[in-house]
């Protein structure tokens, strides 16, 4: 069964799912890849603990969380949405490093494309950091919840962006 709970944050109205006991997602508001069906409302401890760190979390404070994840994907994108638990808080990383790093894992070819879909797929935003993976070359890119919001929350943690850029879509 999927719980849910809308929370309101500096960067609009978050949707946060539970199993009960793990936080399955965290979605903002008409994120690309977002979930339909939010199941039943429900007031869940997890979505407490999970309420209270994004807003130490927005407020500038560095804190590890200490509630629990439950990813629902392959299992080629949860070694990916894992590696991106790895990369600390204010550091960026490239599709191409992270793609580096699980083919090292894994022993197969790089490859960045697919690297990019999972991280496309993170189920679990700002907790789990793809908004700290960028393009290889600088770029400022992929963000499912939106490229204003990967600025904000990169600013938030203090990321040098003067060596970063956004490519104007044609």
């Amino acid at each position: 069964m999927t719980y849910f709970k809308m929370i309101d944050s500096p960067l609009g109205k978050i949707t946060l799912t539970s199993d009960g006991q793990n936080l399955t997602g965290l979605y903002f508001e008409k994120q690309k890849y977002s979930i339909d069906d939010h199941g039943y409302q429900q007031n869940l401890k997890i979505f407490d603990l999970v309420e209270e760190w994004l807003k130490k979390y927005f407020q500038g404070n560095i804190c590890p969380f200490t509630f629990s994840l439950s990813f629902q994907g392959t299992p080629f994108q949860t070694m990916v949405w894992q590696k991106l638990l790895e990369i600390p808080y204010g550091h960026t990383i490239s599709y191409d490093e992270l793609a580096i790093e699980i083919a090292r894992i894994t022993g197969k070819k790089k490859c960045p494309q697919a690297i990019g879909q999972a991280v496309a797929h993170n189920p679990i935003g700002i907790i789990v950091p793809c908004h700290r993976v960028v393009g290889k070359n600088g770029n400022l890119t992929g963000y499912a919840g939106g490229i204003e919001k990967k600025v904000y929350l990169l600013q938030k943690e203090k990321v040098d962006l003067s060596k970063y850029y956004i490519q104007e879509r044609k």
